[in-house]
């Protein structure tokens, strides 16, 4: 698992067309005439918004390839070339808008998507605004060209150059992480560590009066994450508990943690209940929402619990339309991490050394879902950090982790939003936790495996909740999983080797 060195780039973003002369581009479409144009693929909602059923209707992480974790042959080069030549010969459509906001991590990223699949584009701008006024092309820091009509799905993203080749494929998912894959490694290479996380502030008070508390939430999707970043754990003025983001950041050596997505999110619909998430549901049934794969009658009505599609199906919202979204997207600090769980051997939450916390971030056990592979959801999986977009080694992303959270002495958490045996563990448990550990009110204890647990947490009922009531044969069990777990981490080269031994 050693990082192979890049090869020598294969495009510039000056051979892709000039967006403000090229007869072949309309640039900057208005929202009304991205949907014309894809108006033979829209059904209108009974909100007055727009919903498209594609093809592939999920991200297709086998066929994609970069050039740092590989070197580039004839045919990867040969993908790229294929998509600069379509950007420049058919009838396309391109904007321009901003990722990011902090001064030392904002990108100008140009995009190109054939017109009969002008939606990609719509959906694009839901989540990161528009750049007004002409952007020279020595500005522009990401391009992604992408052409669904492409017989074949290839998708190559050239590190060096900033640009990504999207073919075949016409899951808006490509779109999106194209940017934010660039994103995090951009961070990386700042000194810092992009993440595929959540992040939210809580605004506390106590004897000591008012205080901040950053935290920040590792999963994969489907997994809870954008749940509990977004919940406010029923804090009232003038105390809150406010998103700031869902999906990427990026954490820096100074502590701060830095936004990706100004302008929206791209949210999972499936299950979607007014009673039970009533911020979420009105901000994907604004009309400003742009729904795929969400299933949509004739007249209109729609189905959040529909799964003829995919069970994947996903709404790109504004911000501005989320009660508990911040107007910010930068965390000044981050002081707690937490990484989500659904393994039945783990405990609602356990406190992490800095090495137990670089190996559960290369350990990155979650579940399988429908956002990555459809055909494997619900199944036990490992990917490192959470994180299916990684640029790089993967060993020096945890040895980064550790070093992070160690110098800026971040308390680090595994949480376990499934269930311990064969017992549930409720949103209330959850988030009463949350809410504990950010005030401070939790005492702890060496629990089963030697893991640090919680005795008590304030105004919650853990009782019944250890691994040891809830799991026949847990020593062995926890022994078969500590030893499975160290196999794999001694796999990466680059690991420190006390992270491996800190394994839990």
């Amino acid at each position: 698992m050693n990082e192979p060195t890049a090869s020598p780039s294969a495009v510039a973003t000056e051979e892709l067309p000039d967006p403000y002369h090229a007869s072949n581009v309309e640039h900057q479409p208005s929202d009304e005439r991205l949907r014309e144009l894809s108006s033979h693929l829209e059904t209108t909602t009974e909100y007055g918004s727009p919903s498209y059923v594609s093809e592939h209707r999920s991200r297709c992480a086998d066929r994609t390839r970069n050039n740092v974790d590989s070197s580039f042959t004839g045919e990867d080069h040969d993908v790229i070339s294929t998509a600069v030549e379509a950007a420049n010969e058919r009838e396309m459509v391109s904007v321009d808008v901003r990722m990011g906001g902090h001064p030392a991590h904002s990108y100008v990223c140009r995009y190109y998507v054939e017109k009969p699949q002008a939606r990609i584009a719509l959906a694009l701008t839901r989540l990161f605004p528009r750049i007004e006024g002409e952007v020279d092309v020595d500005d522009v820091d990401f391009a992604t060209v992408q052409i669904p009509s492409h017989p074949d799905v290839a998708i190559r993203v050239d590190v060096d150059e900033g640009f990504n080749a999207v073919l075949g494929s016409d899951y808006t998912g490509e779109a999106k992480k194209s940017f934010l894959r660039l994103f995090m490694y951009d961070v990386k290479q700042d000194g810092g560590l992009g993440l595929h996380a959540g992040s939210k502030r809580l605004r506390l008070e106590d004897e000591e009066g008012e205080r901040e508390v950053g935290q920040i939430f590792l999963g994969l999707s489907a997994t809870g994450k954008s749940t509990l970043t977004a919940h406010g754990l029923g804090l009232e003025p003038p105390e809150d508990a406010v998103m700031l983001q869902d999906d990427v950041c990026g954490l820096r050596s100074d502590g701060t943690v830095v936004g990706s997505e100004p302008n929206g999110l791209y949210l999972k619909t499936l299950g979607l209940d007014s009673d039970r998430q009533p911020e979420v549901y009105e901000a994907v049934t604004d009309s400003s929402s742009v729904l795929e794969n969400v299933e949509v009658d004739e007249d209109g009505g729609v189905d959040f619990d529909g799964e003829s599609y995919t069970r994947n199906g996903r709404a790109a919202v504004l911000r501005d339309n989320l009660a508990s979204a911040a107007t910010e997207i930068d965390l000044d600090r981050v002081d707690q991490v937490f990484f989500i769980t659904r393994n039945p051997l783990m405990p609602p939450i356990a406190k992490l050394s800095p090495e137990e916390a670089a190996a559960a971030f290369v350990l990155g056990e979650s579940i399988e879902t429908s956002a990555g592979d459809p055909e494997r959801a619900g199944e036990a999986v490992r990917v490192v950090g959470t994180n299916p977009f990684i640029v790089g080694s993967e060993g020096k992303e945890g040895n980064r982790f550790r070093d992070l959270v160690a110098g800026l002495d971040v308390e680090c958490y595994v949480i376990n939003t499934g269930s311990v045996g064969g017992r549930d563990i409720g949103v209330a448990e959850t988030t009463g936790v949350l809410e504990a550990v950010a005030r401070g009110n939790v005492s702890w204890r060496e629990g089963e495996g030697g893991l640090t647990v919680v005795d008590e947490a304030e105004g919650v009922d853990l009782d019944g909740y250890s691994v040891s009531e809830n799991v026949s044969g847990h020593e062995q069990k926890l022994e078969d999983l500590r030893e499975d777990r160290r196999e794999y981490l001694e796999e990466f080269d680059d690991l420190h080797p006390e992270i491996v031994d800190a394994v839990y």
